[in-house]
């Protein structure tokens, strides 16, 4: 069985960190917002980080199209996301559009 992360905000400064050197990142936990659907309890029973909305600046998106940066976003998070985070709402900038 996969280990993941407890606390997904305090998890993804560091990831993000190590894979995008961000200048902004604004992380917001929307888990409440859906709390009356299947997909707001985790495995183990327990409500709460499932969802996130998440901004990102960084100068490695420069040249990348919006799909491009979700990837790298999303390959960076593949363990997180096949476990406990549920949805993940990207907005993801370059220096010059943040």
């Amino acid at each position: 069985m996969k280990s993941y992360f407890a606390d997904f905000a305090a998890f993804f400064p560091g990831a993000a960190g190590s894979a995008f050197a961000p200048l902004a990142l604004e992380i917001e936990d929307q888990s409440a917002r859906h709390s009356d659907h299947a997909g707001a309890v985790r495995s183990d029973g327990s409500r709460g980080e499932t969802h996130f909305h998440v901004r990102l600046v960084s100068p490695q998106f420069e040249g990348l199209s919006r799909v491009e940066r979700q990837r790298r976003v999303h390959a960076a998070l593949k363990d997180e996301l096949a476990g406990p985070v549920h949805a993940l709402s990207l907005t993801l900038l370059t220096p010059q559009e943040g």
